[in-house]
């Protein structure tokens, strides 16, 4: 008996060892790469010392004596926080994931390798001005500074993944602009309207184009605008998992200071997004002497702010959803199949042969083809039987950090018109106010001069007749400046109506979001941060005002209802159209849209193309507003009953499924039943895939209830084929009051740092989730008085 007490002794204390030694191992990667925020350091190339000033939110406030000291220690800070998802972002542009995610991702980096982001940035490079060169360059001596450095002490995630990261050339913080334009282009799913145009007659298909959106709001009213003139999606659903197929949607509205209490503009900024964990911006504020002081929002891996203020203008973005991107078929010589026909000659392709290294040391090769126009993408897309080929916004001339450099200088509409006059790839609405009381919005896009008379096609490519023959001009582009109305806004809705001279976009939103910002604006004399707060956390819907006034007196007739079903009648009769997560109504109402969808579409597209049409996100939203608006839609009929259905017959088919799925999720108490039950949003963290992993470091953050739907102010857009997974929504809150910028609120759902043991990762994740904001403080005195750690980076002696 003593020999087996001691025997489980030992035992006990063997496990005990073990369980110690993990935790310390575990605590010990987990604070790998853990900046000193209250750090002295001599940092290399620095003129004169630097101070850096963190406040409780962790946002840095970097007082510098030189543009190229203040960009040194950005690229160093900036690479403590964010140095992994920093070299993520360098692995995308460069297609080189498939070395630390194995070979799932030979093909993704094949593609990647295919839009030539390194290309395009080296020709930009020789064109640029030497001053901004050098700001890159000094950005990237800091961020090597930290490479060295650290070296030994990386993040957990180079541990984990068994690498280090190599040093940072300003080709990388190029390549971003490649990146963002990809992630922002439109067209790349039009090729599954062509698999659908083979399958459709011309009435059916006409239900999935965007026809009624045509009548919808613009950005720019004819009447006040100023005019200068008159599937195999495989390979980029991979970004997805990463998280870094992010770009999407926003919102943006400016007011004049004859709607405000101040009786100065104010504006409010916020860029719809995908959810990750690091969330893609960084908050920073950049001060140099008396000569420079600009705040905003970073992509790590570039020392600019995408948008923000100065001392003198404010700015926020939109996406333009601009028709950037084309298919082409292209001929192909049958005698050689590396030839195309193009203009009445046989061309050869350009063949390039890639070896692509994946994790474990395995090279695979590789080769893709390109024309004049850009790569083929026709196995990407699934097309076996053509051989298709792009051009799209991203292979044009640009300089989008010229323009985001420029207008962190700019005080005045013309600098800032200036500065964006190069802003072509990265199509997007910009919002202006300054503190001379001017408002304005500029369409700053690179609009294609092409002969299109179709809303998709693909081309042929033989011929010159669909080349593109330039961009609209800068000045020819939408704008406008102090319109009489008062305010400026846009939602990423139609930019113009069609007296327009030429075709911008097709494949907008929808115009729930901008109506309910104009008529919130519309509501009051006189406005105040406060109320654009409420404004930017708004979940009024006007889709589903739509969407009842519609479908509920199609199905009032009907008297076979469940008790179930007859109380959810009741609730969708007295609801105010809030989608606040406990809403019952809500979540019978954004259900029934989605079972509208599969009654009406499925029977007639079958699982897979079914399936296809619903991950496009925008087709299933716009046959929605089409079978919404139209007094006869061709799609409700179905193909596979002898019956003739009716918007009725559909209507209340799609009901009962809806209460059928709440019943059974929900129970029978439909007082009980809430949207935030069924819809909620999760921050993930790339590597929290591996449950492990996730549990170990605590990488992710949520679930989270919080209402709104993709037709929401707050928009929180779920997957179609997914209902209840939020993979959109706000990447920040900024509002902007120009008559005291100390008054400035902004709100992340992450946090400044990647890095999990860090007090600032996710720590404004509680505030953002519960619609609050944080004070972004801008004077120095207020940077001093509330700064919770302060660094100093000095010369070399």
């Amino acid at each position: 008996m003593k020999i087996l007490k001691r025997i489980a002794v030992i035992f006990i204390i063997l496990v005990i060892i073990i369980i110690t030694v993990s935790l310390i191992i575990t605590s010990r990667i987990s604070r790998r790469g853990l900046p000193d925020y209250n750090e002295k350091l001599v940092l290399d190339g620095l003129e004169s010392t630097v101070n850096v000033y963190r406040d409780e939110y962790g946002t840095p406030h970097i007082y510098a004596g030189s543009e190229h000291d203040l960009y040194l220690v950005t690229g160093y800070l900036m690479a403590q926080d964010r140095m992994w998802q920093m070299d993520l972002l360098r692995r995308v542009t460069l297609g080189r994931l498939s070395e630390i995610f194995g070979d799932d991702f030979v093909e993704t980096d094949l593609l990647l390798r295919s839009l030539r982001y390194s290309e395009k940035s080296e020709k930009i490079m020789m064109n640029t001005d030497k001053k901004i060169i050098r700001s890159i360059e000094a950005y990237c001596q800091g961020v090597n500074q930290y490479i060295r450095n650290f070296k030994g002490n990386y993040p957990f995630e180079f541990v984990l993944l068994g690498y280090e990261p190599q040093l940072w050339e300003p080709v990388h913080t190029y390549n971003l602009i490649g990146y963002m334009a990809w992630d922002l282009k439109s067209g790349w799913k039009e090729i599954t309207l062509e698999k659908l145009a083979s399958r459709l007659d011309k009435q059916h298909l006409q239900g999935l184009l965007p026809a009624e959106l045509e009548k919808t709001s613009v950005v720019f009213a004819s009447d006040e605008r100023d005019l200068m003139a008159a599937n195999r999606i495989t390979e980029l659903s991979k970004l997805e998992e990463l998280g870094m197929d992010i770009f999407e949607g926003s919102n943006n509205w400016a007011v004049s200071g004859s709607k405000t209490e101040s009786g100065m503009p104010i504006l409010a900024n916020d860029m719809h997004l995908s959810f990750n964990i690091p969330g893609i911006w960084m908050q920073i504020h950049q001060v140099i002497n008396n000569s420079f002081n600009c705040t905003g929002l970073a992509l790590p891996g570039q020392p600019f702010l995408i948008v923000g203020h100065n001392d003198s203008i404010a700015w926020g973005m939109t996406n333009t959803y601009t028709d950037n991107l084309d298919y082409y078929e292209e001929k192909i010589n049958p005698e050689d199949s590396n030839q195309y026909f193009y203009l009445n000659n046989w061309h050869d392709f350009i063949i390039q042969d890639e070896i692509i290294r994946s994790k474990g040391g395995s090279d695979h090769h590789r080769t893709y083809r390109l024309n004049h126009r850009g790569p083929v993408v026709s196995e990407v897309k699934g097309i076996p039987d053509k051989v298709v080929t792009i051009h799209w916004v991203g292979d044009e001339p640009s300089n989008e950090l010229r323009s985001i450099y420029l207008v962190n200088r700019a005080s005045n509409w013309d600098e800032f018109r200036d500065a964006f006059a190069t802003f072509r790839s990265i199509s997007q609405n910009i919002a202006y106010a300054d503190r001379e009381g001017n408002i304005g919005i500029y369409c700053c896009a690179g609009v294609p001069l092409r002969n299109r008379d179709t809303v998709f096609a693909v081309l042929p490519g033989w011929t010159d007749e669909y080349d593109w023959k330039g961009m609209v001009p800068f000045d020819e582009l939408p704008h406008e400046f102090n319109p009489v109305r008062g305010y400026v806004s846009s939602a990423n809705n139609k930019t113009v109506d069609n007296a327009y001279p030429y075709h911008i976009s097709t494949w907008y939103s929808e115009p729930y979001r901008i109506d309910r910002i104009r008529e919130l604006l519309e509501k009051k004399e006189r406005y105040t941060v406060s109320d654009f707060m409420n404004i930017q956390n708004d979940r009024v819907s006007k889709f589903s005002q739509l969407f009842l006034s519609r479908l509920l007196p199609e199905i009032k007739h009907f008297d076979d209802w469940s008790s179930e079903e007859a109380l959810a009648l009741d609730l969708l009769d007295a609801w105010d159209y809030d989608m606040s997560p406990k809403k019952a109504a809500a979540s019978v109402c954004e259900l029934w849209s989605y079972y509208l969808l599969v009654s009406v579409f499925e029977d007639e597209l079958g699982d897979s193309l079914f399936g296809e049409f619903l991950a496009t996100g925008n087709l299933p939203r716009i046959a929605l507003a089409n079978l919404l608006h139209s007094e006869e839609f061709v799609w409700i009929d179905k193909i596979n009953t002898e019956q003739e259905e009716t918007l009725a017959d559909v209507a209340a088919e799609s009901f009962r499924s809806t209460i059928h799925e709440l019943v059974n999720k929900q129970g029978s108490d439909t007082t009980g039943w809430q949207w935030g039950k069924i819809e909620s949003l999760t921050l993930e963290h790339p590597l929290a895939k591996v449950e492990a992993l996730n549990r170990i470091f605590k990488l992710n953050r949520g679930p989270y209830a919080v209402g709104g739907s993709y037709h929401t102010i707050a928009q929180y857009r779920f997957q179609w084929f997914k209902p209840g997974k939020i993979d959109l929504g706000p990447s920040h809150r900024s509002i902007y009051d120009l008559s005291d910028w100390d008054r400035m609120v902004s709100v992340i759902p992450t946090g400044n740092s990647g890095i999990p043991s860090s007090e600032f990762y996710c720590n404004q994740t509680n505030m953002y989730i519960n619609g609050e904001y944080h004070p972004d403080r801008f004077s120095e005195d207020q940077v001093k008085e509330y700064a919770v750690y302060i660094a100093t980076y000095s010369p070399t002696e």
